[in-house]
């Protein structure tokens, strides 16, 4: 069996359909998702969103850690609730493509997958890979602090 193309269970793709969420994955470096997943450390999270050209990836990060929402702060803890989110994730890296990239122009363009299926797809390792080279060609990579 290729190794190579095995899931990886740590490298994700994740689609924020919120501004408001958009905007707070960049400013806070954090993210609470609502699918249930093994988030593992130095995991690679393909950030996609709608736009003009359909979806298209906007970002990535790097994980440095999961919160379960039970060791989040009281107020966090609620929100994550009532949101039914399973926690925060905590990213250690994360980078904005200027332009976005549209999805159908990598590695993913050839899979039956679209819309909102696309959050909380796993992706390979291979798969990351050629995503971000995609990405390197067609757009700038803005670090994030």
């Amino acid at each position: 069996m290729n190794q190579g193309a095995s899931v990886s269970p740590k490298n994700f793709v994740l689609r924020i359909t919120k501004e408001e969420w958009l905007r707070q994955v960049f400013r806070t470096k954090k993210y609470c998702p609502g699918v249930p997943r093994r988030w593992e450390e130095g995991g690679v999270f393909l950030l996609a969103r709608k736009a003009e050209e359909g979806d298209s990836f906007i970002g990535y990060g790097v994980l440095d850690r999961f919160v379960r929402k039970d060791l989040l702060p009281p107020d966090r803890r609620q929100e994550c609730e009532e949101m039914g989110w399973k926690g925060e994730l905590v990213f250690s890296e994360l980078y904005r493509f200027e332009p976005p990239v549209p999805i159908k122009v990598t590695v993913l363009g050839g899979t039956s997958v679209r819309g909102r299926c696309f959050h909380g797809y796993p992706l390979t390792d291979e798969q990351v890979r050629s995503i971000l080279d995609t990405a390197k060609q067609k757009s700038s990579f803005l670090k994030i602090d």
